[in-house]
């Protein structure tokens, strides 16, 4: 695997094919690489504590985490400050807030940037792999991109178009459940 330097270090690179591809920062900025959830289905979200979508959104990704965790999901949140300075705080009081308030169990990780010359390597992936209705660019928090178990895109989600219970569907349909 190659990678160039870019503005946050190391860039996305074509040769990475995958999410396993990619090692990330938790939000206490120890290396994390993704390749331990290989076999999983992955929801990964960018997250931000003082939008108007907060509420619901973290309500319904816990949902989900405690009905699916067991059967192979893992949700993988990454604070971002760019939309309106909506998660001002450290990654550290990111995490602490979404444990605290939704009892949040899945890994938050430490804050990227989505867009623009900074954007964090993993999420020039996501955004490469399936674009929005608008083009790749992320238009808001809470921006979602499901994975199959094998690391690969399978869609996209919008904050305002899809909430993570609309998702439900997709989610058994990735882990082999079926529809109830």
């Amino acid at each position: 695997m190659t990678a160039s330097k870019g503005g946050m270090g190391i860039s996305y690179s074509s040769q990475q094919t995958t999410i396993y591809d990619f090692t990330v920062k938790d939000n206490k900025g120890n290396d994390v690489n993704l390749g331990i959830y290989k076999g999983k289905v992955l929801l990964v979200v960018n997250v931000a504590s003082h939008c108007g979508f907060t509420d619901s959104n973290y309500a319904l990704l816990t949902q989900l985490y405690k009905e699916f965790k067991d059967k192979g999901l893992e949700i993988l949140a990454f604070p971002c400050n760019q939309f309106l300075n909506q998660e001002p705080g450290s990654s550290q009081e990111a995490a602490q807030y979404a444990c605290t308030r939704f009892q949040a169990e899945f890994p938050i990780f430490q804050k990227v940037k989505v867009n623009g010359k900074d954007t964090a390597p993993l999420f020039s992936f996501l955004k490469s792999s399936k674009h929005g209705i608008w083009g790749p660019s992320v238009k808001w928090n809470f921006t979602k991109f499901l994975l199959s178990k094998e690391g690969r895109v399978i869609k996209r989600y919008s904050t305002t178009v899809t909430s993570p219970s609309a998702i439900e569907g997709d989610i058994r349909k990735a882990l082999g459940l079926g529809e109830d």
